[in-house]
């Protein structure tokens, strides 16, 4: 039942003696409202307990671990490719980026710099991703407080990303699409994915961004639900450890793409000193749901600022690191006509062998729509990581939901949670 309610009591006392009933007297009487595990306002399997004083939040205690995924534990079982078939399905709203950052976290352990082809590709498929967050992250958010037609607007348009993703690696929803110095294979046409790219940026998103900046943007029911519900300070958004959008929002200046630059974030990424991309960090003060949702809508108009720059400028080249190595798969014209590279395509894909792993440990992490998003990994020289220990924004995110809700009323419960974006995948331990 997504619903339950029963009183609560404060204290244990023996049934015998009733003299407690004399210092209860003037108490309030609270109820224990159960929110979850499954509930169409909370989109995912999670619960929360609340003790209600009233129609007021006096206590709120998040549970989590209700996918029982092993997410972590799959890690160890897993080749070093093998397993982003896994970490895609963490976020499953954005699984490009989850690849991205997985490799970008191997290739740290491996001491591996991608090709300048790969690093583009990479950062415009990572935006994408950011975009196609941002819009169900919004449209949901929206959708709670009763606007369906918000949703539309925002969901509709993830369809042409998932086209994108299609396109470049034969797969929807779960593309898989990066391995370890590399990715899977090259685009199958560059002028076709440049036009759907462009395509999309410039005619169908900038028209949804509108929609939906005319719909919610001075909606009195809209901005009532979200000013000044679920606020966090700068100084305690930092002691939570939020990141992305939700610190962003409290006036934490922090983007890991500016202060720990990677990819084409980076200075001389195509190793020919070309500068790194522009693109400015929203910051909002208030740290409330509205500064939230605010954040969220800039950060999908700078992704298309970064996109636009790197589109019609990707450099050629082989997208894989070294493919003379033995830890990326060659091309797949030399597996066709050279016996060494069948040899190496084999042992890589087929055999699980021709991987040369380090011994010794490595963090890697990248920019994620909700956050920080990052892995550590512990390597033994085997062909599978010895452990993975995954750093996911929304468990972090998650943790401060109590402290952001309690004291405001039930109704502002689905607010909040929609303000967070929390992906119950990143909270399975």
């Amino acid at each position: 039942m997504p619903f339950t309610l029963s009183p609560a009591t404060e204290f244990d006392v023996d049934v015998e003696d009733t003299s407690y009933l004399d210092d209860r007297k003037d108490a309030p009487e609270r109820w224990v409202l159960n929110l979850g595990p499954q509930h169409p306002a909370t989109h995912t399997t999670l619960r929360v307990v609340l003790e209600l004083d009233g129609e007021r939040v006096s206590r709120a205690t998040p549970h989590i671990g209700y996918l029982h995924s092993g997410f972590e534990k799959l890690g160890e079982h897993h080749d070093w490719n093998q397993y982003v078939c896994t970490i895609s399905r963490m976020d499953y709203i954005s699984p490009i980026v989850n690849d991205i950052a997985w490799h970008t976290a191997v290739e740290t352990l491996f001491d591996i710099d991608c090709t300048p082809r790969c690093k583009s590709i990479r950062t415009i498929l990572c935006e994408l991703g950011r975009i196609q967050n941002h819009l169900l992250c919004v449209g949901a958010a929206a959708l709670d407080l009763g606007g369906i037609t918000s949703f539309i607007y925002g969901f509709n348009e993830r369809e042409f990303v998932y086209d994108i993703l299609d396109f470049v690696s034969g797969q929807r929803f779960h593309p898989d699409y990066t391995r370890v110095g590399g990715l899977k294979n090259d685009l199958p046409c560059e002028e076709t994915f440049k036009t759907m790219v462009k395509d999309f940026i410039h005619k169908r998103l900038p028209k949804a961004v509108g929609d939906l900046e005319t719909m919610l943007n001075r909606n009195r029911i809209f901005i009532d639900r979200l000013q000044g519900v679920g606020v966090m300070t700068k100084e305690e958004a930092i002691d939570w450890g939020l990141s992305g959008p939700l610190a962003r929002a409290s006036g934490v200046r922090r983007d890991l793409r500016k202060d720990r630059p990677y990819l084409c974030y980076a200075d001389n990424w195509d190793g020919q000193g070309a500068p790194a991309v522009e693109f400015d960090v929203p910051i909002a003060t208030t740290g409330d749901c509205y500064a939230r949702y605010l954040v969220r809508i800039e950060e999908i108009k700078q992704s298309v600022r970064i996109i636009e720059q790197l589109i019609d400028t990707i450099p050629g080249g082989s997208v894989n690191a070294s493919p003379e190595g033995k830890g990326t798969l060659p091309e797949k014209g030399q597996v066709y006509g050279s016996i060494e590279a069948t040899i190496q395509q084999f042992e890589l894909v087929m055999h699980n062998r021709g991987f040369d792993a380090p011994i010794g440990e490595a963090y890697g992490s990248i920019e994620g729509p909700n956050g920080e998003l990052g892995y550590y990994l512990v390597g033994d020289g085997d062909r599978t990581p010895w452990r993975v220990s995954v750093r996911p924004p929304c468990f972090f995110n998650f943790s401060a939901f109590a402290k952001m809700l309690e004291g405001h009323q039930l109704a502002d419960f689905v607010a909040v949670l929609g303000s967070l974006n929390i992906i119950a995948a990143e909270l399975d331990r």
